[in-house]
């Protein structure tokens, strides 16, 4: 999943990216809120982390500005301090969630997985495509009932096609939300990462649930192959 997080402080929107990409997501990090206007406007992301005191455009402003616009991308918003008044400045302009500072990483990253979840429409805890099982909190993944072992990066590919099954989705489509803004690498890097995916779904159980519609992309059979 891609996620945006604006952030002024340098210490802490590297820390949050770094904790964020070891858990398989990718992240594009922008240090004030003009910036992360623009971002949120150029790009598809699966959920915003955004501070409320940023410069250029506070976050709250961010938060409403994105949601006149008609963009429901969940939000999660960082407050300076527990205070009522900034969380309900916080919720009222549009934010689906707020954590205060000082906040838990592990808290953060628990509720990125609801909003997540949550989308636009309510999605189950463990997603399931046939009897493919993947639990995006305690990062497994099952097939019937044996446990398949996969790299942060594999393992966010497969989250991305299990959360739109049955829907053909383009490589570029994949480099945005498995890689980040700034990958400029070979975007043939997709193939690479279909066929060791393969190699671990589905070739060990006579499966091909994940299919190749040539020249249009990639595909997660609902039946699960």
């Amino acid at each position: 999943m891609r996620i945006l997080v604006v952030e002024d402080d340098k210490l802490v929107a590297r820390a949050v990216r770094r904790g964020l990409e070891a858990e398989g997501y990718a992240v594009d990090v922008a240090l004030d809120g003009t910036e992360g206007a623009w971002l949120a406007a150029e790009n598809e992301y699966d959920a915003l982390v955004l501070d409320v005191m940023l410069p250029g455009l506070p976050g709250d402003q961010l938060c409403a500005r994105l949601r006149e616009a008609g963009d429901w991308t969940p939000i999660l918003m960082l407050t300076a301090r527990s205070l009522p008044e900034e969380e309900a400045r916080a919720l009222d302009a549009g934010a689906d969630d707020f954590l205060a500072k000082p906040f838990s990483y592990l808290v953060l990253v628990a509720r990125l997985r609801a909003l997540l979840r949550r989308g636009g429409r309510e999605r189950p805890t463990v997603l399931e495509v046939g009897d493919l099982r993947l639990d995006p909190a305690q990062h497994q993944v099952w097939r019937g009932d044996t446990s398949v072992d996969l790299t942060p990066r594999q393992f966010s590919l497969l989250e991305l096609l299990m959360r739109r099954p049955g829907e053909v989705l383009s490589k570029a489509s994949i480099l945005e939300h498995v890689w980040d803004f700034a990958y400029e690498g070979d975007p043939n890097i997709v193939e690479v990462y279909v066929r060791q995916l393969r190699q671990r779904i589905d070739i060990p159980f006579d499966r091909a649930s994940l299919q190749t519609v040539r020249l249009v992309g990639y595909r997660l059979d609902p039946e699960g192959g």
